[in-house]
């Protein structure tokens, strides 16, 4: 054993089980060069052997006829263990007649008794454990071991396999993508062993569901599942089913969304997983939406999903060439006489050079899903403060100018330091570059968005809470975090000569903002009545199409002249 551990190697065990001793030391003798050889006198103590055996047994050789458990009745127990069943067994035996027997009870070989010349023995059991073990190799990336579906990669192999065969060609197949809502709750509620218990249990409903179609199915990764079948004439009934059989199990985490995403009609030209790409898609279009739980895929989302691609290709190149365009909206101070301009707020609109002008309603959304929106923002934060710097430079006064600080950018540990070298950059205060927090970076990880404004505040920025009002967490914010400004969301303004409701609320935001001794800015003002009535409510600062929409930063020095 130190010999071999010594030399970097391990021999490949084989156990020979025989009643005679000199059968067994005889074979023993021919194997041990090669093999690391344990013995067994009946079947029995080679059950006892597999399961004392602290290394992995790659063969057994076995005699028939023996004492208290014979050959026939351990090949019995052999097939009734899969364990047991993954070693292969070559028979020894004088019975040539036996042949056909041997195999079909489970055996893979056979070496006749007598034994014969020991290289030709040796060869026998070298091509055995070979074959074996590449099928074991080859099963091992064929199944997922949690769920006992196949893998992803051979799922897709499956699929060209049923293709390239014809048996599909008559039969319409969809390709279904299948999630749970939330899982990762799952794991961090009921613990990971739960976790598996769901996974394992939607493996099998889906199993069961399919048995009786033309199907096959996977786990493509972590929470998600592939099914390949003939179409389903009602999907809502498949997938309430699903939801059932789970809701039947009793000791699983209550209450497990599923949502599921189609795509039907398949063009035989594409790739299984590009089929797949696009079922998932649609699954993923519905993520969050508590009302639908089926999404369909078809040339819209197709279309849509080539736009977000060209989009998310073009994004540095557009930053590089200066494609994304900042505009500026004028903020006025109303409670003094006549507005005056206190500053402004930066808005990206994207001049793309083939696509033409794109609204921020459609890369924001995109940016901000995967991430991209922190080289946006990044961009505007550097474009708004040389601006500022630009004015002050030009006109001998400073206009702070507010910018977006997305959910994403909370995440970033580089943030502060980031906004501190751009104002550093420009030779400005941090108090001139105000920053927009949205209540939805408190939702997502309010400990570290209390953190990460702290620390904003710390350095001398102005913190604005950015669409005030609209989210559960608002309030809970304004407990958490100190912040120098509260935003009105426009639609309060927009309704509030419409409803006394949206009246009431614009009056309650201006009391909190007054109980904070922070001052309060109404977006979407667009009518003088709106206006005055603001004034009269005591609403310190307005912006919005009464005064200018978003313009170019030349356009805005018109504001700044006066």
């Amino acid at each position: 054993m130190y010999d071999r551990l010594y030399k970097g190697e391990m021999k490949r065990r084989v156990l020979i089980v025989d009643d005679e001793y000199i059968n067994r030391e005889l074979l023993g003798n021919m194997l041990m060069n090669d093999y690391d050889v344990i013995y067994a006198g009946n079947g029995q103590e080679a059950l006892d052997a597999i399961s004392e055996s602290n290394e992995k047994i790659s063969l057994i050789l076995l005699d028939l006829m023996m004492p208290v458990m014979d050959g026939f009745e351990f090949i019995k127990r052999y097939n009734e263990d899969p364990k047991l069943s993954a070693i292969p067994i070559i028979v020894m035996t004088s019975d040539a007649d036996s042949e056909a027997e041997i195999i079909k009870a489970g055996a893979v070989d056979f070496i006749k008794k007598p034994y014969g010349m020991p290289e030709v023995i040796l060869a026998r059991c070298d091509r055995i454990i070979d074959l074996f073990e590449k099928q074991q190799l080859i099963d091992s990336t064929q199944i997922d071991e949690l769920t006992g579906l196949y893998s992803k990669e051979y799922f897709y192999e499956y699929i060209r396999q049923i293709r390239d065969s014809g048996f599909v060609d008559e039969v319409a197949m969809d390709a279904v993508s299948l999630d749970i809502e939330h899982f990762h709750l799952i794991n961090e509620i009921y613990g990971h062993d739960e976790g598996d218990f769901v996974l394992k249990k939607i493996a099998d409903i889906i199993e069961k569901t399919i048995e009786h179609r033309i199907g096959i199915a996977c786990r493509a990764d972590a929470d998600t599942f592939y099914i390949y079948t003939d179409s389903i004439d009602d999907y809502q009934a498949f997938l309430d089913s699903i939801t059932t059989e789970m809701d039947n199990v009793g000791y699983a985490p209550a209450n497990i969304r599923l949502r599921m995403g189609i795509n039907e009609s398949i063009d035989d030209d594409e790739t299984p997983q590009s089929i797949f790409e696009h079922a998932r898609l649609a699954c993923n279009q519905i993520r969050g939406d508590y009302v639908n739980q089926i999404g369909f895929y078809d040339s819209n989302l197709h279309d849509e999903q080539i736009y977000n691609e060209k989009l998310i290709t073009d994004i540095d190149q557009a930053i590089k060439d200066k494609d994304f365009v900042v505009h500026f909206q004028p903020k006025y101070s109303i409670q003094h006489g006549d507005p005056i301009l206190t500053s402004a707020e930066a808005l990206v609109r994207w001049n793309h050079p083939t696509l033409g002008m794109i609204s921020p309603g459609k890369f924001i959304p995109l940016f901000e899903s995967n991430g991209l929106i922190q080289k946006l923002d990044e961009y505007v934060w550097e474009t708004a403060a040389y601006q500022v710097s630009r004015w002050r430079d030009k006109y001998g006064m400073t206009i702070p100018v507010s910018v977006n600080v997305s959910r994403i950018d909370i995440y970033n540990p580089n943030l502060v330091d980031t906004l501190v070298g751009i104002v550093d950059r420009y030779g400005l205060k941090t108090s001139e570059l105000y920053l927009e927090i949205t209540e939805s970076a408190y939702s997502n990880d309010a400990a570290r968005l209390v953190e990460v404004v702290k620390n904003l505040r710390d350095k001398g920025f102005e913190i604005e809470m950015d669409d005030f009002g609209t989210g559960y967490s608002s309030l809970n914010m304004l407990t958490a975090i100190p912040i120098d400004a509260l935003k009105m969301d426009m639609s309060f303004v927009r309704n509030m000569l419409k409803d006394d409701t949206s009246l009431k609320l614009v009056e309650l935001i201006i009391d909190i903002s007054r109980f904070l001794d922070v001052p309060v800015i109404a977006e979407g003002v667009e009518e003088q009545e709106q206006l005055d009535t603001l004034k009269e409510l005591g609403c310190d600062i307005i912006q919005g199409f009464y005064f200018s929409k978003p313009v170019s930063a030349k356009d805005f020095e018109e504001f700044i002249k006066g």
